[in-house]
């Protein structure tokens, strides 16, 4: 599909489409990639009431007829599979896709989705570098779409509350958050190039990314743990967390003065990302600060918390533990103050804002995407660059630093270009 089509797809047909269905008709969402957090989606929305799974899409030929055989099991009806997204693009029958591609796909086939007239709901990290972040913000508003990010902890309504706490003073004045991801990661160990199974099309799984010979230590999921296509755990288990710093901080901005730093300390293997990995974000005139921590294997809990956020006031401070509580501890003899454990629907939001046309029913908005994506990102490249960074938030740039900007985009390959006018 060249990119002039998919434009007057965008600017013509989604309208069209809209205007003739019926306002009891379910929003028809096609689930991309099916190998991990893609099952969750088709789950997710098969349970409600006014949206259903018509489709899924993997290049793993073999995964989709796998994945076609459970649903038929599991819900008593064949689904449309689909190797090719930009075959998904083409079907009119097709309101929204579910992306659950690995990271380096994330951005382009958002944009792609919006420019096909289709609403969006991206898994985390909305992006895999700033550039195309900015570009999926750009095209969502451009084609009037709805591009929601999977980071459920904005539908959970402890969280909610939690945020609504911090605001109205309850830990006092918020200066500092932190975001913790001590995951039990084991080595990948060491693997070499391979032929590239007979029903999987790796040109197209490699995407935008650049090529690198096919190789059970990346596909799947170890892709992870390799920049071309992942960003670390920060950028995996972390947005959750980046997300929640920024949410609960108070900040919507990227920061002023980025550092860190970490490495492999435990395994020889293929990994190229941090198992350990520490990283300052600092927003001098706000006077505020996040720092997020990644700690692999045999850790230690803080707070309780393994993988979460603790938020510090000058009253007292407040700890998010994993998707859906809270708790609070006040002034210097640590009293408990409020806490709740509860939950919600994030693609039910994601319905509820498709129906209304209404960015602001969403709970986690495109520019939330780019913001938490972005934040990982910006340590990452300070973890490789190995020095202090100065970013301008206004203009997405580093300031006076030739290196550092070339990180903020990628090399694409050619046919899928994440381009300058989406």
């Amino acid at each position: 599909m060249n990119s002039r089509r998919i434009f007057l797809m965008g600017s013509l047909a989604a309208p069209l489409v809209r205007a003739a269905r019926s306002p009891n008709d379910k929003i028809r969402v096609v689930t991309l990639g099916v190998n991990g957090r893609g099952r969750d989606h088709i789950k997710g929305f098969m349970g409600q009431k006014d949206a259903e799974i018509v489709g899924i899409c993997d290049p793993d030929g073999d995964l989709l007829t796998k994945r076609a055989g459970e649903f038929e099991g599991s819900y008593g009806k064949k689904i449309k599979t689909y190797k090719d997204l930009r075959k998904v693009y083409d079907d009119k029958d097709v309101d929204a896709v579910s992306i659950a591609t690995p990271n380096h796909w994330h951005s382009l086939a958002a944009i792609w989705a919006c420019q096909a007239g289709k609403d969006v709901y991206v898994e985390k990290p909305g992006s895999h570098n700033i550039y195309e972040g900015r570009k999926m913000v750009e095209a969502a508003a451009k084609y009037k779409r709805i591009v929601q990010h999977g980071v459920q902890l904005r539908s959970s309504e402890a969280l909610q509350e939690a945020v609504s706490l911090m605001r109205g003073g309850k830990i006092g004045n918020v200066y500092m958050s932190r975001g913790l991801v001590f995951r039990w990661r084991p080595s990948i160990g060491n693997k070499q190039p391979e032929p590239v199974p007979a029903n999987f099309d790796y040109d197209l799984w490699e995407g935008p990314a650049e090529h690198v010979a096919f190789s059970r230590r990346h596909v799947h999921y170890n892709w992870h743990w390799h920049w071309n296509w992942g960003n670390g755990d920060v950028g995996n288990q972390g947005i959750h967390e980046t997300d929640m710093c920024m949410w609960g901080l108070g900040v919507d901005t990227l920061p002023e003065k980025i550092t860190s730093m970490g490495g492999k300390f435990t395994f020889d293997d293929d990994k190229e990302t941090p198992e350990v990995q520490t990283s300052l974000y600092h927003y001098p005139k706000l006077k505020k600060m996040i720092q997020f921590e990644v700690r692999h294997w045999i850790t230690n809990e803080e707070n309780g918390v393994g993988v979460g956020n603790i938020f510090y006031g000058s009253e007292g401070y407040l700890v998010v533990k994993n998707y859906d509580s809270f708790e609070t501890y006040l002034g210097k003899g640590k009293e408990k103050g409020p806490s709740r454990k509860a939950g919600g629907d994030h693609f039910k939001n994601f319905i509820k804002a498709v129906y209304s046309r209404k960015t602001s029913d969403q709970n986690a908005p495109v520019e939330t995407a780019h913001m938490a994506s972005g934040l990982a990102h910006l340590g990452n490249i300070a973890y490789r660059l190995d020095r202090q960074l100065h970013f301008d938030p206004a203009a997405e740039r580093f300031v006076g630093d030739a290196e550092a900007d070339q990180m903020l985009k990628r090399n694409y390959r050619k046919g899928f270009e994440v381009p300058e006018k989406v």
